[in-house]
C-alpha cells in the first residue's frame, strides 16, 4: 500500500509540476531512468572505467602497463589506500552535484542513486565496507539542513544491494574556508588537521572504511579524513566519490 501511495503521489505531481533536466531544462518523460535528467543529457554522462589511477579513480585512456597514478596524484602523498569514482565531473553530473549541494536539490539523490546503480566497479569497491561519509561543519550542515555526503553514502550502500553500511565517524574541528578557490598546495593548508573522530564514536580497527565525498578534486579534503582515521587506528582506508573533477 506504501509503495503504491508514492507512486500515485509521484504521478500526480508529475503531472502538475512535470520535472526538468536539471542540466538542459528540457522536460524529462516519465518512462526514463532518470527523474531529472533528459535522455539527450543522461547519454553524456561519463561513466568512469577500467583501468583507473590507483589513488583517485580516474581514468587512464589506452593500454596501461602495471599500477600507475594519474599527474596530480603522485605529489598527493594519500593516506588512503584505493579510490574509485562513477563519473567525470562534467556536463549532467556537475549539474546533478551543484543542485544537491547548492539549491536543496534533495530531489535529484534518486538520480544518483541511478548512477551509482550502473557503475559495477565502484559497487565492487564498496561492498562489505563501512561507508564514511565527510562530514559539514555545523554552521554548514545548518545552513544547508543536510549533509550531501550522507546522503550519497547511503544512496551507494542501496545501490550496492546489501553488505555495506554507513557510519558517521568524523567530525569537523575546523570551520575551513570553500576549497573551490584554492590550489592543492593552500588545499592542504587550509584543510590541515580539520576532522577528529566524532564523540563516542567506536573504530573497528579491522573493518575497511571507504570515505565517501561528492568530488574528488585535489583529494585534500578526503586525505585529511583518512589522516583522521588513522589516527584513532583504522588500519584500511578507501575512498570513493560521485564524481572526479
Amino acid at each position: 500500500m506504501g509503495a503504491w501511495l508514492a507512486e500515485l503521489r509521484r504521478g500526480l505531481a508529475d503531472a502538475l509540476f512535470p520535472p526538468v533536466c536539471v542540466h538542459c531544462r528540457a522536460l524529462v518523460p516519465s518512462e526514463g531512468a532518470f527523474r531529472h535528467l533528459c535522455p539527450k543529457c543522461a547519454a553524456q554522462l561519463s561513466f568512469v572505467e577500467p583501468p583507473c589511477c590507483e589513488v583517485c579513480g580516474h581514468p587512464f585512456y589506452g593500454e596501461v602497463e602495471g599500477e600507475r597514478l594519474c599527474p596530480h596524484c603522485e605529489g598527493l602523498y594519500p593516506e588512503f589506500g584505493a579510490g574509485r569514482t562513477a563519473v567525470l565531473f562534467k556536463g549532467p553530473a556537475r549539474a546533478l552535484v551543484i543542485e544537491l549541494k547548492y539549491h536543496r536539490g534533495l530531489h535529484v539523490v534518486r538520480d544518483m542513486k541511478t548512477v551509482f546503480s550502473q557503475s559495477a566497479h565502484l559497487l565492487d569497491h564498496v561492498r562489505g565496507a563501512l561507508l564514511v561519509p565527510v562530514p559539514l561543519h555545523p554552521r554548514k550542515r545548518r545552513e544547508r539542513g543536510y549533509n550531501q555526503s550522507e546522503l550519497l553514502a547511503e544512496a551507494l550502500a542501496e545501490a550496492a544491494g546489501g553488505g555495506s553500511r554507513v557510519a558517521s565517524l568524523l567530525r569537523r574541528v575546523h570551520d575551513t574556508q570553500t576549497q573551490t578557490a584554492f590550489d592543492r598546495k593552500a588545499r592542504l593548508a587550509n584543510l590541515s588537521d580539520a576532522f577528529a573522530l566524532l564523540d563516542g564514536a567506536e573504530i573497528d580497527v579491522g573493518q575497511r572504511h571507504v570515505l565517501i565525498d561528492d568530488v574528488f578534486t585535489t583529494g585534500a579534503t578526503l586525505n585529511s579524513c583518512a589522516h583522521a582515521l588513522r589516527r584513532a587506528g583504522c588500519m584500511h582506508v578507501d575512498v570513493a566519490t560521485f564524481g572526479h573533477g
